[in-house]
């Protein structure tokens, strides 16, 4: 089985995705590590030199390579991922993908970004913690309908990254 972990940037998709194959003994890969390595530069670099479109068609590229060649996997994705192309159905029609959304609220998606958004293309230009939740909210509204596709939905707010997984884990079996 694929695990596929999908919600907004910071939502903890690494961190639960890390800590979720370790507890399954399953492999772990982060889609966006995994266009680095294979591109040999950053996120933030791809769209710098390229541009957001063919940073989208990268992410389609290799989010079809991993899913058709693994097993036994938990895949984090980036958080906008499946809003764009046919990634979400991708996700959905493949037999061995269970997705899970990650949900988390504005205020600690704001509360997490603020503090790491130079590392985040799509927000690193945004000045202020309030210019920031506004963001949030607007690109949440978009790609809401997108993440709610998922299998499952996880509500991760006021709860530990064991906790979430406890939570998956009882969903899964």
């Amino acid at each position: 089985m694929i695990i596929v972990l999908i919600g907004y940037m910071a939502s903890g998709k690494s961190m639960v995705g890390v800590e979720l194959a370790s507890k399954m003994s399953y492999d772990f890969e982060d889609l966006d590590a995994y266009i680095e390595a294979q591109e040999k530069k950053s996120i933030s670099e791809i769209f710098a030199t390229k541009g957001e479109v063919f940073f989208r068609k990268l992410e389609t590229k290799y989010l079809k390579d991993i899913i058709t060649n693994s097993n036994q996997i938990v895949l984090a994705l980036g958080g906008g991922t499946p809003c764009y192309g046919n990634n979400m159905d991708l996700i959905i029609n493949h037999e061995n993908c269970l997705s899970i959304y990650l949900k988390t609220s504005i205020a600690l998606l704001s509360q997490r970004l603020i503090i790491e958004k130079e590392k985040r293309p799509l927000v690193a230009h945004i000045t202020s913690k309030d210019g920031l939740t506004e963001f949030i909210g607007k690109h949440l509204f978009e790609r809401v309908p997108f993440y709610s596709r998922a299998d499952l939905s996880i509500e991760t707010d006021d709860r530990s990254v064991d906790e979430i997984i406890e939570k998956i884990i009882l969903q899964l079996f």
